[in-house]
């Protein structure tokens, strides 16, 4: 279910979620030109969690809530100290922790196939659809994440996106992660358009919230049915899945 945050908030909040229609007014920020999407609104992580299962089979749920939470805390953290790691070793790094807190022992070979497993993932089902629509109108895409470039590659040969994105952007080119405005600033540097141009799809509430603040129209999937982080701003537009980012875009093309 598509719903438009601020028209929701002004104007339908009687009405409830169920059957809220997209809003008629857009405002010029819908002019999407170029679309940055981070990957795991692209690349299904699901893969990471059955791994765990498979190798800690009593404690992967202990271990995946802390792994996770350890593993961007670690990235917000490199950033403010300004000691910047790529995304594969603060992964490593997180997962060292989170087996030491919870007396796992992670042998060699546990820890390779834990890891590997992000050079494995595939999209999730609505994905290739929706890039390959979005590349048929025209629409500019891009990776712009935490990921290297190699984990990145990686997904995109996986998944046989071979020439759908014109620019795969890593925050190895910054030394800085998201929510850093450097980060987010790599979509403009890479497309030559103004940030209201730049629509970018977020997998995470918070990576939604930091896109938004910097001034990208936002398309939040919500594919966890999270609440909305407290961060005092919400996205443009939020959805479960990537089917109604397509009718999004045709609603807002209609409405200009």
């Amino acid at each position: 279910m598509l719903v438009n945050r601020r028209d929701f908030v002004v104007g339908s909040a009687a009405a409830g979620l169920q059957g809220a229609a997209v809003p008629a007014l857009f405002t010029p920020e819908h002019n999407v030109k170029a679309i940055a999407f981070d990957a795991f609104a692209i690349l299904d992580p699901r893969p990471v969690v059955s791994r765990a299962q498979e190798v800690f089979p009593d404690r992967a749920t202990e271990l995946m809530n802390l792994w996770r939470t350890r593993q961007f805390e670690y990235t917000w953290l490199r950033s403010m100290m300004g000691q910047y790691a790529d995304f594969w070793r603060v992964t490593d790094d997180a997962l060292t922790f989170a087996a030491k807190s919870l007396k796992l022992e992670l042998t060699a070979d546990r820890r390779s196939r834990l890891m590997e497993t992000y050079l494995e993932l595939k999209t999730w089902p609505d994905a290739l659809p929706t890039l390959h629509a979005l590349k048929e109108t025209g629409h500019r895409l891009a990776f712009l994440s935490n990921f290297t470039p190699n984990m990145l590659q990686s997904g995109i040969k996986n998944a046989g996106m071979e020439g759908l994105f014109e620019h795969v952007l890593s925050t190895d080119r910054v030394r800085a992660y998201k929510p850093s405005p450097r980060a987010y600033q790599m979509g403009i540097d890479a497309f030559r358009l103004d940030r209201s141009e730049i629509l970018f799809v977020a997998f995470a509430g918070w990576d939604a919230a930091g896109a938004r603040r910097f001034g990208y129209p936002t398309f939040w999937t919500n594919r966890l049915h999270a609440p909305t982080e407290e961060l005092d701003i919400a996205p443009t537009a939020e959805a479960t899945d990537l089917n109604e980012l397509i009718r999004w875009l045709r609603q807002a093309g209609r409405a200009e």
